[in-house]
């Protein structure tokens, strides 16, 4: 699994704030410019990781985020998507470990051929830290990773 550093996703450092002022984390950011419209993809989850996200929530975020995107990119013709990770979302970019720290996580470790469970007590930009159900500490390389997804319990 790749580590891509949020601050090198366009727009995210300008529109991270904007979403933390209002009680989330803005977890991807996706601006895709087309010939007419350009499409933006976000996706957002709550301070708390045991917090959830509503509909009411996304409208809220998206009714103060899509004008700051507008005015970062120079025009309004756009159609925004703004959702939550959801209880089945899959970790695609490694940086997203350390927004999620608390959460419990399946996280398939090439080294052992299997899934290994836990929830996040850190992460850096090399590697997350697990604590499994029973007490004890993992440490996984993100090189080592295939795929990572939210526990549904």
């Amino acid at each position: 699994m790749e580590y891509t550093s949020f601050k090198s996703i366009k727009y995210y450092s300008e529109c991270s704030p904007v979403v933390e002022g209002m009680g989330f984390k803005l977890v991807e950011l996706k601006v895709i410019p087309g010939k007419e419209v350009t499409k933006i993809g976000a996706v957002i989850s709550a301070a708390d990781p045991a917090g959830n996200i509503s509909v009411n929530d996304c409208a809220k975020v998206h009714m103060v985020l899509l004008p700051r995107i507008e005015a970062l990119i120079g025009t309004d013709n756009t159609s925004m998507e703004l959702t939550s990770p959801g209880i089945e979302h899959n970790i695609k970019n490694a940086a997203e470990f350390e927004l999620f720290v608390g959460r419990e996580v399946r996280v398939y470790d090439k080294t052992v051929t299997d899934w290994v469970e836990g929830k996040i007590t850190s992460a850096d930009e090399k590697q997350v830290n697990l604590e499994k159900e029973d007490g004890s500490s993992v440490t996984i390389l993100y090189e080592n990773i295939a795929k990572a997804k939210f526990l549904q319990k």
